[in-house]
């Protein structure tokens, strides 16, 4: 695998709003449905030596709470887990947007 960190990842606001509408309908109206880390942790991981992305992955916390977990990740794919990671997000509820077509 070869990554620049260029690859496109766009999709519209109807399939957006489609995919969130299908996780809300599946997980109940208590779930968490959204995560908010700040920009100063997300810039601080892309500044790494060698770090063209970041990958996400799914976390649940000792009282059930989901929760992700961001790490950098290089070229050739590999996480760059050994240098800075993010958690503690925010969490949707109770830390939500405004209603939107991503959230209502």
């Amino acid at each position: 695998m070869s990554l620049t960190g260029n690859e496109n990842h766009d999709i519209s606001l109807t399939e957006a709003a489609h995919l969130t509408e299908n996780y809300r309908n599946a997980a109940g109206t208590s779930a968490t449905i959204a995560h908010y880390f700040g920009g100063a942790a997300i810039q601080a991981i892309m500044e790494q030596e060698g770090c063209v992305g970041i990958r996400i992955y799914y976390g649940l916390k000792d009282d059930g709470e989901k929760q992700l977990v961001i790490t950098g990740v290089n070229s050739a794919g590999n996480d760059l887990y050994n240098g800075l990671l993010a958690e503690r997000s925010l969490n949707c509820p109770t830390d939500c947007s405004a209603g939107n077509p991503l959230n209502s």
